[in-house]
């Protein structure tokens, strides 16, 4: 029967999630897609909160997400777009407290969740991602598509590749190679028939969708509403022009082509107020209507570095809520790039860097 994965509700106290716990969830049951009714709290009813980039391995940002308010939202859903923790016991700790705070948490895995370089286990990347899938369906942490108060939420798996990136490059400039600045190159261990140097990795990731299919089709034709979410980026327009960027290069590491195309077949090519798609890993902050076609958000915590020297803060406002009693949130505030691009061309063939990176290279 075509159906969504029911969700079921598991509690993980913090000496619990760092213990060796027991495989002792049953097996999934799976059921058509009325799932659950959304209790009311504080008068509202379903809510759903969207974030990306923890990066709990900074003690700064596992604080933050301990700080969160263990009754504020028990009775809600939150998104949580990639790019968790490097290290296993410290995402398997951050999710348990994010499950404890919000009744139901949703997950795709970013780049950072992959690394392998200080695991004391020895397994390659994709063995880390079953370990992390394994993890959450034992925290009841859901990485499939379901549906929430006639809410669909559809998961995305992804991956970057370079040939994502169609805009002039910036020239005259020794710019660092994709090897030099980013560390997935090292820090990611693939088997030998997959590899960041191509497309390989970008299509294994979208295959993984597939097993989702005769869900999402479901959804599809029962659902007026639809939240996808992925880690990465589905259009480059969702990225500043690379003149704008201290690394020029990094729109060739973001995203994935295939991505967007998935993100099209669940919600059509027409203009759409009911379509909202939920991504990651740039660390920028971004709210925007691309093509009038759906919406496109980024609410990143990011590193604590970032956090103190960009406008978009993060701390006093995330997580952000996307989706509340049956309509979509207002914008994600502060926005500076999406921001900037709703009063400004986006003009790639321009290649002069912005003088801020112009002075970062020592051109003034």
């Amino acid at each position: 029967m075509i159906s969504c994965l029911s969700l079921s509700s598991y509690s993980f106290c913090e000496k619990i999630a760092l213990k060796k716990y027991r495989r002792c969830v049953k097996t999934g049951c799976i059921k058509r897609p009325q799932v659950v009714s959304g209790a009311k709290k504080d008068g509202f009813g379903l809510r759903v909160f969207v974030l990306s980039d923890l990066h709990t391995d900074y003690p700064e940002n596992m604080a933050w997400v301990r700080s969160l308010s263990t009754k504020r939202h028990d009775k809600d859903v939150l998104l949580v777009a990639g790019d968790v923790a490097e290290m296993y016991d410290n995402f398997i700790l951050t999710m348990s407290l994010l499950k404890e705070r919000f009744e139901y948490v949703f997950f795709v895995p970013g780049n950072h969740d992959l690394w392998c370089r200080w695991e004391t286990e020895d397994f390659d990347s994709l063995e880390k991602l079953n370990k992390l899938l394994d993890a959450c369906k034992q925290l009841g942490v859901e990485t499939n598509p379901a549906v929430i108060d006639g809410l669909g939420i559809i998961p995305l798996f992804s991956w970057y590749h370079e040939s994502f990136d169609r805009e002039d490059d910036i020239v005259g400039v020794r710019i660092p190679s994709l090897d030099m600045a980013c560390k997935d190159f090292h820090a990611c261990k693939w088997p030998g028939n997959l590899s960041n140097r191509d497309t390989s990795l970008a299509l294994y990731f979208d295959s993984m969708n597939e097993k989702n299919q005769n869900t999402v089709k479901q959804i599809q034709s029962t659902c007026s509403q639809i939240i996808t979410f992925s880690h990465f980026v589905p259009r480059q327009e969702l990225c500043p022009e690379k003149r704008m960027l201290f690394y020029p290069n990094l729109p060739k590491i973001i995203g994935s082509d295939w991505l967007e195309d998935r993100i099209r077949s669940i919600h059509g090519v027409e203009s759409s107020s009911f379509a909202c798609h939920v991504f990651g890993h740039t660390h920028f902050c971004w709210d925007a209507v691309v093509d009038g076609i759906s919406r496109y958000v980024q609410a990143p915590l990011a590193y604590p570095r970032e956090r103190k020297r960009r406008m978009n803060g993060g701390e006093t406002w995330l997580p952000f809520c996307i989706y509340l009693d049956g309509e979509f949130g207002a914008k994600v505030m502060p926005c500076y790039w999406s921001d900037y691009y709703a009063i400004n061309p986006r003009t790639p063939s321009n290649t002069e860097l912005a003088p801020w990176v112009a002075r970062f290279y020592n051109l003034i």
